[in-house]
């Protein structure tokens, strides 16, 4: 698990696919892979880098209603909420899901000295081009 782990924070790290979709002082957000899936037509997966400086938040969203979200933290911790559930701390190695549909309500650097990092792989609609929808 710390290999592939090891694997995938390498392939971030070196990915020459970068666009920024989301960038301010509390989080960068960074599409560093979007490859359609030969066996699935109208799918595609799509790995997204979010990256939080100390004590950084996201605002409260949603993911289209095609999107399945398996996440992976890199580096530090990240607090989450989900529907409401509980708040829950993810450490470097752990990871988490979201469904389609599903209202990230707290998605947050745990750490108020620390930066942390998180890869999320969507398996999502092509078409598909917004991501993250942030209340206001």
């Amino acid at each position: 698990m710390i290999k592939t782990l090891l694997c995938v924070a390498a392939f971030v790290a070196a990915s020459v696919v970068a666009v920024a979709a989301h960038d301010d002082n509390d989080e960068k957000v960074t599409l560093v892979y979007d490859q359609p899936l030969p066996n699935v037509p109208g799918k595609s997966m799509k790995g997204v880098l979010v990256e939080y400086a100390p004590g950084g938040t996201s605002p409260a969203h949603t993911h289209p209603d095609s999107a399945f979200i398996y996440a992976t933290v890199l580096e530090g911790a990240i607090r989450s909420q989900v529907n409401g559930g509980p708040v829950t701390t993810y450490r470097a190695g752990e990871s988490f899901s979201e469904f389609p549909g599903d209202h990230h309500a707290v998605s947050e650097n745990a750490s108020k000295t620390e930066r942390a990092r998180l890869l999320a792989v969507f398996v999502v609609d092509t078409n598909e081009t917004n991501l993250t929808n942030y209340e206001k």
